[in-house]
């Protein structure tokens, strides 16, 4: 196996769970949300084959699976991902707080730019804090079930998310503000 072989096969492994997660939360058909992931995947071979320069491999991953998700739903009339949250598939809260893609234009432009934003502010915090956020809120994993697989106490974890908690609001109120003007 080829180093860059290599280097695709750890970020696959790293990246498909949180990358499958985040666009399962999107696309309600399990069938359309694995193909997407199939085709962020190839988009990242077919860019280290061509020798592209990605410098942040996560935010180009996530940025292309966001494309993908617009594409899909440019072909066809998507399902509400609310419906897909009340199947159990969680994302209840984030999905409250963001427009219905069914609101129109400007309702999904404006959801997009959240998602975007969000996806940056994530890449912003610490690693720790990153992983228990997105964890606990995104993949709807249980505390207890992160301190018996870390081996990190329940409090040091809920001391993690709340710092994360607290940029998130900070580094994501200003979008808010300029879109709730309108």
């Amino acid at each position: 196996m080829t180093e860059q072989d290599r280097q695709i096969s750890e970020i696959v492994a790293q990246e498909r769970s949180r990358l499958r997660n985040f666009i399962r939360r999107r696309v309600p058909d399990p069938a359309d949300a694995e193909d997407i992931v199939q085709e962020v995947f190839y988009e990242l071979v077919e860019a280290n084959r061509l020798l592209m320069p990605i410098e942040h491999v996560t935010g180009w991953l996530f940025r292309v699976a966001r494309n993908r998700i617009t594409d899909l739903f440019r072909k066809k009339k998507p399902e509400s991902l609310s419906d897909a949250a009340a199947e159990g598939e969680g994302g209840e809260v984030l999905e409250d707080l963001l427009p219905s893609p069914d609101a129109g234009p400007e309702a999904l432009y404006f959801r997009n730019v959240l998602l975007d934003e969000l996806e940056l502010a994530l890449d912003e915090l610490p690693e720790e804090q990153r992983e228990v956020f997105v964890a606990h809120e995104l993949e709807g994993r249980s505390f207890r079930e992160m301190a018996a697989e870390n081996g990190v106490g329940v409090n040091t974890l809920l001391s993690r998310k709340r710092y994360a908690v607290l940029h998130l609001r900070e580094r994501l109120q200003r979008i808010h503000d300029e879109f709730a003007k309108k």
